[in-house]
């Protein structure tokens, strides 16, 4: 079985919703899903996952936010060869950096040898029907993703 694992970090709690609706649709695909938030998870739980997702919100000037920078720093240590990755987040177009961690850590992810399973999902606020849509074909890709890569 497809064991997935979903880490989000979340303040106003779109980014919470947006891992909730991956959970959903991944069981629905039959994938073994664990899903934490940033501050209690530690990276190296990765390892143990076929799909890694992140699902962040972009702080200040464009940065990780404050809670997920330990983790942040720490997954620059592992090895996730053979892993596959998504990211995704929500955030406000008001700001320029509009969901720039979403990229962080998907150089992150780059760096340390997963392959990238779908293109980063960014969505405006709270996730509405249009987006939950983007979500499912995300986790559809990324499912697909690590299905061919097992064979």
């Amino acid at each position: 079985m497809t064991k997935v694992k979903i880490v989000y970090a979340s303040i106003t709690g779109n980014d919470e919703d947006i891992a909730y609706v991956l959970t959903e649709k991944f069981e629905q695909l039959k994938a073994d899903v664990e899903m934490s938030e940033v501050s209690q998870t530690d990276p190296s739980d990765f390892e143990d996952a076929d799909i890694c997702v992140i699902a962040s919100y972009t702080y200040d000037q464009g940065i990780v936010p404050d809670e997920a920078l330990d983790f942040y720093d720490d997954m620059q240590d592992l090895d996730l060869t053979g892993k596959v990755y998504g990211t995704c987040g929500s955030g406000d177009t008001f700001y320029e950096d509009f969901c720039s961690a979403v990229d962080e850590f998907s150089k992150v992810f780059e760096e340390v040898g997963a392959t990238k399973g779908a293109e980063p999902v960014k969505i405006e606020l709270e996730p509405e029907q249009d987006d939950i849509d983007k979500l499912d074909k995300f986790a559809e890709a990324l499912y697909k993703t690590a299905k061919e890569m097992d064979m």
